[in-house]
């Protein structure tokens, strides 16, 4: 398809209506119609006219001058789940890869230059980090997004540097585009990544790549844990061997369109995990 025949296909107004949409966050989660026009770019009858669509759709609901979402919003990311086949057939493992680290596995998707978390199986800890399905990471700092780039095209990898800047969370975050690239090769040549307190002080993660039937790499799974109730030594000689292994099943069971998945659930034993 041609950039013509793309423009000629594109729905402006449904892009406006998504801005406005995701205009909404933590830092504003009521804006005014204002404040939605000025982080939005769009002109305020604009902003107006979706907001009024959006409200008769039952997406926001306003008064006071101030606009919030409903929970209808959600039902987007459900339908996201519940067309997803990979969820469901990873699910199990993620609960059984809990239950055998103690610490939270979480399943993420590329998604632009962040890693965005698809699946998870908390486990709770007085100290937690809130993270939930539809939480987003960069990809730079972070094991999942090293997994999910190291196998990705030349291209990609080049977008995800000059979209992120490589921008440092912590001392360590790897910024140099060289250096980075060598730790991607790394992941490639081990089958798997370490991350240590680079997004986060006192935040490690290890992650491996699940594959599509093709081979191609379609999600990254993950186990954390915080320095101070492990280590890299630790996580590589304990953690990485059944991280590779349920990543390795999961991917079967995609293969096989879900036959051979691990029956019912896994009771976790009640001790805590981070998160």
């Amino acid at each position: 398809m041609t950039a013509g025949e793309l423009d000629r296909d594109h729905i402006q107004s449904l892009e406006r209506g998504f801005a406005v949409l995701l205009a909404f966050d933590a830092e504003r989660p009521n804006p005014t119609l204002a404040e939605l026009a000025t982080t939005t770019g769009l002109s305020r009858p604009a902003v107006r006219r979706i907001l009024l669509t959006l409200q008769r759709l039952g997406y926001v609901e306003g008064g006071s001058g101030r606009w919030r979402l409903t929970p209808r919003v959600l039902s987007i990311g459900q339908h996201y789940s519940a067309s997803n086949a990979m969820i469901e057939i990873a699910q199990p493992h993620l609960l059984a890869l809990a239950e055998q680290t103690q610490e939270s596995s979480s399943l993420a998707a590329l998604d632009g230059s962040e890693a965005v978390y698809i699946a998870r199986v908390p486990v709770r800890r007085i100290m937690s980090i809130n993270v939930s399905i539809g939480t987003r990471v960069p990809a730079h700092a972070t094991s999942m997004g090293r997994v999910l780039l190291a196998w990705a095209p030349p291209a990609e990898i080049d977008r995800v540097i000059a979209e992120s800047g490589l921008r440092a969370y912590t001392e360590r975050t790897v910024t140099d585009p060289a250096e980075f690239r060598r730790a991607l090769h790394a992941v490639r040549e081990q089958g798997w990544s370490i991350v240590a307190e680079e997004l986060e002080a006192g935040l490690l993660s290890a992650s491996a790549p699940v594959r599509d039937r093709s081979g191609t790499v379609v999600a990254a799974l993950a186990s954390s844990t915080s320095s101070g109730r492990s280590d890299t030594a630790r996580l590589q000689e304990e953690v990485v061997p059944l991280l590779v292994r349920t990543a390795e099943r999961i991917s079967a069971d995609l293969d096989h369109g879900g036959a051979g998945r691990s029956p019912g659930p896994v009771v976790l034993n009640g001790r805590d995990g981070f998160f």
